[in-house]
């Protein structure tokens, strides 16, 4: 795979401001773009066996809508740019899910929209992307 910029998203307002200056950023460079949403999940969560049973079938709901109402949108943001467009969905930690995305899609950068955590959360738990700064190998810009 040659050289992407990982964008991060949500669906919200500082994501979409991350994937256009993520496009810039990808088009400067002469690299492809990998637009990522991951969905929280962990495999250490406690669940009934009713809810291991329908596991299978909420993981995948859970994909398709947020192809639909979160990779969409953004992909539709980078028509018509000149880098090749690489949509991505899956569950697990953020921070540890685009670390890894940017390992298998050889990212020079991770491009992610700042959070609107409240500050109490944001001093119990951290944020994403101040998380993210900590943990990647390569630079991480935070789009306001």
């Amino acid at each position: 795979m040659s050289a992407s910029v990982i964008v991060g998203i949500d669906g919200s307002e500082p994501s979409r401001r991350a994937v256009e200056f993520a496009l810039s950023l990808a088009e400067s460079q002469g690299v492809g773009l990998v637009v990522a949403h991951v969905i929280p999940w962990s495999p250490y969560s406690f669940n009934t066996p009713t809810e291991n049973e329908e596991r299978g079938e909420r993981k995948q709901q859970e994909l398709r809508a947020a192809t639909t109402q979160i990779i969409e949108p953004a992909v539709e943001v980078a028509s018509g740019h000149s880098c090749e467009v690489t949509p991505v969905v899956r569950h697990g930690d953020p921070v540890d899910t685009l670390v890894e995305l940017a390992g298998e899609f050889s990212a020079t950068a991770i491009v992610v929209g700042r959070t609107g955590d409240s500050r109490v959360k944001r001093a119990l738990f951290g944020s994403i992307p101040g998380h993210l700064v900590h943990e990647s190998t390569i630079p991480v810009t935070v789009v306001p």
